[in-house]
């Protein structure tokens, strides 16, 4: 038995850089560096995040017991190695363009996670605690099992790639993980989806779930051809990729002439025209992962003579192959970490390392992730202070007040910025800092993302509803807290199509409501759903309550507050300038409610645009 211990966890220098403090077990802060530094995926050292862990648990990074970072870079290095002697002399010129860097920073990596670590905390690298290295596919693993509410689970983690493993099978039983079988680069389902993500226009590491949300609106007619040619599924869900039609081993691109010849042409260009040739490519490789998903999880299942499942990485956000392994699958419940990104490693990479060093391990009926509402909070009077550097108007309600006119507002059809409690930890924003909606309005759906988001008419919006009323509008039976399961709406919900209709194609679709709910309601009839907890989120619950009891609904659109490109906000700052640039029209900063037409005038001219790369 190990006695109170504080463990840092770090993941860096590839995407999504975070950090997160497990203090004796139980997982007290965590945050991404992209939310400081407003550089969406920041790779570099969590400089700010760290000290976020830091100042919130009030320590000193010698106050720390052990350092843990998410992968190790010298396995890693070797991959490199061994892959660009496979392939020459095609690598080379990757070769030459990746050498300077590792060699420079990520060989010595220990080094220069050292240097960072001692500049933080002005003192001498002799002074810091112990620094610890994880495997990549550990962290992940460690990250879906150890806060699951499961005492026994088995553990899939698919990504792009870690060290070698892009996807790996484990067992988890109360405080150990055992590792027993993986899939090797090159052969990854992550990169294939990835692959296909570039194909059509979208940025690697970024737009997957665009992809995902386009798939609707296409039809599957290059599933068989993917298969035949692309990547070869196993009965068992095992896979081969044909590295002959994909540059991600060698090249500076993911795919290559063969694969456009495959595909009727080159990618398409980012931010041209999407056309029906891009929808069907989506709806195909959508297919395919699914298929792949699914096998894989029955096989694990047959093979482990589990109940559970737990899942980490990359491809574990895709939610539409999550809802159908939980509709369709053989398991009881599975259980999904909602940073399952790199980003999620740093609290995996922690977690891990304390049950190592003996650690008991608490296991809670819903998980120990605390809605994963992880990050910095601002109080009522810090938010005033520091929206008065703007000269911003507002109106201070107690929360009763608030939440009625809120709620009132959002029946109107307002769109309001919500900015409340503790930062989320992941992709997507919880209720904590997001932007609401009614779902009932058919306008909805496009005001939001062409005059809010500033993204593709095409994508989707969440919602987030009273978790004991998901049943009444969605085919599921259980809580999804992270929105990362995507069920069908009821049918009693849905509404007629005419026949005429029915022959409408691509993004026609978009002109046809399709529930009584139409904001929320994707072209296929399915919802990327939120339950929302008292437990985890008593205000923005209440707010639910409050709006169900003025319009009978108890759902709101929920997607994150920031406009394409940006870092969801993280301060109330953030916030104000997200709200000012767009045409929301209010703005809740916890206690505070600010109305768009009271505020100073703000510069039209405000460069917004060129502070944030689209994604």
């Amino acid at each position: 038995m190990v006695g109170q211990l504080n463990i840092l966890g770090i993941s860096a220098y590839y995407h999504d850089s975070a950090a997160a403090l497990i203090r004796d077990g139980r997982i007290e802060y965590a945050v991404q560096e992209e939310r400081y530094s407003r550089k969406k995926h920041d790779s570099r050292f969590p400089a700010h995040a760290v000290q976020f862990c830091l100042d919130a648990a009030e320590l000193h990074v010698t106050d720390i017991d052990h350092i843990v970072f998410y992968d190790k870079p010298l396995v890693k290095f070797e991959r490199l190695l061994e892959t660009y002697v496979a392939y020459a002399p095609r690598g080379f010129r990757s070769f030459v363009t990746a050498m300077p860097v590792w060699l420079k920073e990520k060989l010595y990596l220990k080094s220069l996670l050292k240097k960072e670590l001692a500049a933080l905390g002005g003192v001498n690298k002799e002074q810091l605690p112990p620094l610890r290295f994880a495997e990549h596919h550990q962290s992940h693993a460690a990250s879906a099992f150890f806060p699951s509410p499961f005492q026994r689970a088995a553990v899939l983690c698919m990504d792009g790639v870690g060290e070698w493993a892009t996807t790996s099978v484990w067992l988890g039983e109360c405080e150990t993980l055992t590792p027993h079988w993986e899939i090797d680069f090159p052969h990854s389902l992550g990169l294939l989806y990835s692959a296909f993500t570039y194909f059509t226009g979208f940025k690697v590491n970024s737009g997957e779930y665009k992809l995902m949300g386009l798939a609707p609106y296409g039809t599957p007619k290059y599933a068989q051809l993917i298969e035949d040619e692309l990547i070869d599924i196993k009965e068992d869900g095992t896979f081969r990729l044909d590295m002959d039609y994909f540059n991600y081993a060698t090249g500076l691109t993911m795919t290559n002439k063969r694969f456009a010849d495959l595909f009727g042409g080159p990618p398409r260009r980012p931010e041209s025209e999407i056309t029906q040739r891009e929808m069907d490519i989506a709806a195909s490789i959508q297919k395919i992962t699914e298929k792949a998903v699914l096998r894989l999880g029955r096989t694990i299942h047959r093979e482990m003579d589990v109940k559970y499942l737990c899942l980490a990485g990359g491809v574990a956000l895709n939610c539409v192959a999550n809802g159908r392994l939980l509709r369709e699958g053989p398991y009881e419940d599975i259980w999904i970490q909602p940073a399952a990104g790199d980003a999620g490693g740093a609290i995996g990479a922690a977690l891990a390392s304390w049950h190592q060093l003996g650690g008991p391990r608490t296991v809670n009926r819903n998980d120990s992730m605390r809605g994963s509402y992880l990050g910095p909070r601002f109080d009522g009077s810090e938010s005033q202070r520091r929206l008065q550097s703007f000269g911003a108007k507002y109106a201070d309600h107690d929360e009763p007040e608030l939440l009625r006119r809120v709620a009132a507002l959002l029946a109107q059809e307002k769109v309001i910025g919500w900015f409340q409690g503790p930062m989320e930890f992941g992709p997507r924003a919880l209720g904590g800092r997001s932007i609401l909606g009614d779902p009932r309005s058919p306008k909805m759906q496009s005001v939001m993302n062409l005059k809010i988001k500033y993204r593709e008419s095409f994508r989707p919006f969440a919602p987030a509803v009273l978790a004991e009323r998901v049943s009444d509008y969605f085919e599921l039976d259980r809580s999804s807290p992270y929105m990362l399961l995507v069920a069908p709406v009821t049918r009693a919900l849905r509404l007629s199509i005419r026949e005429n209709q029915k022959q409408f194609s691509g993004f026609e679709k978009l002109q046809v409501p399709r529930s009584r709910i139409p904001a929320i309601t994707h072209v296929d009839y399915s919802a990327r759903v939120q339950t929302v907890h008292e437990s985890t989120n008593p205000r923005f619950y209440a707010l639910l309550k409050e709006f169900d009891r003025q319009t009978g609904c108890p759902m709101l659109v929920n997607t994150s507050f920031n406009v394409r490109g940006e870092p969801i906000v993280c301060t109330p700052e953030d916030a104000y300038r997200c709200f000012m640039r767009t045409e929301m029209d209010y703005l809740v900063v916890e206690n505070l409610l600010l109305g768009k037409s009271d505020q100073p005038v703000w510069e039209k001219d405000d460069p917004w645009r060129q502070d944030f790369t689209l994604d």
